[in-house]
Order: C-alpha cells, then sequence, then structure tokens
C-alpha cells in the first residue's frame, strides 16, 4: 500500500505532469504528497481488482527479454535493460546496470509509441539530467547515445495492432458487424500541452488512421482519451462519454484498442473496463 502513495507521490511531483506556475513551483512536492495521499486509497480500491498490483514490470521484463532475444537471432550481441519513470525499477537503477555493463552504444527506447512531452519527454529530461551529472560516464565519446523518440509510424507495430483488431473483429457474425465500431482510447493530456506545441494528439491521430488503413474502410473508428486528472481541460473526447453516447445509439458490438499503451497496466485492466 505504501508503494501506492509513493508512485503517487512521484509521478505528481513531475513538473511535466503537473505543471505549476513559476511562483508555486516551490510548492510541487507538497502539492504532489496532498494529492497522492487523497487519491491512494481509490487507487489501491483499483490495484486490488485487478489481483493487487500492476503487471506492468513483469510484462516490461518479458518485453526486454524478447527483444534481446531477436537482436541475437540478428546477429546483433546486446543487452536490454529496463527503466521505469515513477517507481522500481527507476530509471537511475538501470543506469547503474548500464554503466556495469559498459557499453560502447545505447540505444534509448522508451515504451511510448507517440511522443508526448508528459511521457517520453519526461523520461527523457530525467536520462540528459543524469548524463550531464556525470559527463566523465556517460560522454557521446565514451558512448554513442540513440535516441528512438517516437515509433508509432512504424509498419510492424502498425501491422500488429491492425492484426489484434482484425483478430476481434473475425469472431464477429456478419449480422454482428453491422453494428461494429473500433474505439481507440488513448491516455489523455491537458489541452495546454497541445497548445504549447506537444505533437502528442497529431501522432495519435495519424497512428489511428495509419492502423485504419490497414483494418479496412468498411470499418467506423473513433478516437477518445482518458485517465484526465484534475480540474484543467484535457484532450477530448472522453472515453467515458464515448462509450455512454455509443451505448446510447444502440450500437452493439465494440471493438477498444488502448491505443497509446504497450503492456497491460491499470488503465486498460481497471479504467476501461
Amino acid at each position: 500500500q505504501a508503494d501506492v502513495e509513493g508512485f503517487l507521490y512521484n509521478l505528481f511531483s513531475d513538473p511535466d505532469i503537473i505543471r505549476l506556475p513559476p511562483l508555486l513551483t516551490p510548492l510541487q512536492g507538497f502539492l504532489a504528497n496532498e494529492i497522492a495521499r487523497s487519491r491512494a486509497p481509490k487507487s489501491r480500491a483499483a490495484y486490488e481488482s485487478i489481483g493487487g498490483g500492476s503487471p506492468i514490470v513483469r510484462i516490461t521484463n518479458q518485453q526486454a527479454d524478447a527483444l534481446e532475444t531477436e537482436l541475437k537471432a540478428r546477429g546483433v550481441e546486446s543487452k536490454v535493460f529496463v527503466g521505469m519513470r515513477y517507481w522500481h525499477p527507476f530509471t537511475e537503477e538501470a543506469l547503474e546496470q548500464i554503466q556495469q555493463y559498459e557499453p560502447t552504444k545505447l540505444v534509448i527506447l522508451p515504451l511510448y509509441p507517440q511522443y508526448s512531452i508528459s511521457s517520453s519527454g519526461s523520461s527523457l529530461r530525467v536520462l540528459d539530467k543524469r548524463f550531464r551529472e556525470n559527463t566523465a560516464a556517460w560522454s557521446p565519446l565514451k558512448i554513442d547515445h540513440t535516441v528512438v523518440s517516437e515509433w508509432y509510424q512504424r509498419p510492424g507495430y502498425l501491422q500488429a495492432q491492425a492484426d489484434l483488431i482484425l483478430e476481434q473483429i473475425a469472431t464477429l457474425t456478419d449480422e454482428e458487424r453491422k453494428s461494429l465500431k473500433v474505439m481507440f482510447s488513448a491516455h489523455g493530456v491537458p489541452e495546454s500541452y497541445i497548445e504549447a506545441g506537444d505533437p502528442y494528439q497529431k501522432q495519435i491521430e495519424n497512428c489511428c488512421a495509419l492502423i485504419m488503413d490497414r483494418v479496412g474502410s468498411d470499418v467506423e473508428w473513433v478516437l477518445s482519451y482518458q485517465s484526465r486528472v484534475g480540474p484543467v481541460q484535457w484532450l477530448q473526447p472522453y472515453t467515458d462519454t464515448v462509450l455512454e453516447e455509443l451505448g446510447a445509439s444502440g450500437l452493439k458490438n465494440l471493438v477498444v484498442v488502448p491505443i497509446s499503451f504497450v503492456s497491460e497496466h491499470i488503465e486498460t485492466l481497471e479504467e476501461i473496463d
């Protein structure tokens, strides 16, 4: 239970998640603590409903092992490390392991297909800070860095998403397909981020369109946004609102695609359900 509150504190103390006016910046830690404490009971109940904890670390480690195996099969000797932004294993823990491994090349792969200031941007900011704190260890002259900042447009990713959608559609009869829609549910961000130049919304929209090009033009689809926090305006339409509207319209079959997630977590296992 302490893990939940600690995770929430780390999340809301991130200035890329909760942006305060300059004069209020010194209060970031205090506000994060208050938000974490108030939200913790509800979050604990949500985690209990999915088995008592998130599977994201286990799944991410499985993805890392699979990537390492695939790279070796292609003749690339490599080691894949996992670092999380807000809880163990932290980015700093992964960096310690990387230093012990002593690579000459480092590929940084945020597990966010679409770039946002609040996701990939936040993670890369932490990495940059750590690199600057120890320039001797992380100098480009010693370790060649490459960053994959976004990869939503990669053919393999698009086809994998399309295949999963088509797999679900294939379970429906011809009659059932007459009342069918695909709903992409993406993690939301405040509208102010988009107004400040964050490319996330455009990348999400492009990504969905590219996937549906592979699924087929005869399937209708809609995009919505989930996981909003606080009183500020977030990207719309909201997932819960769209679900109510689709239900009221008489729609019988819906394929829900959590588009900005690459592993199961509380947003996909509890919030969408």
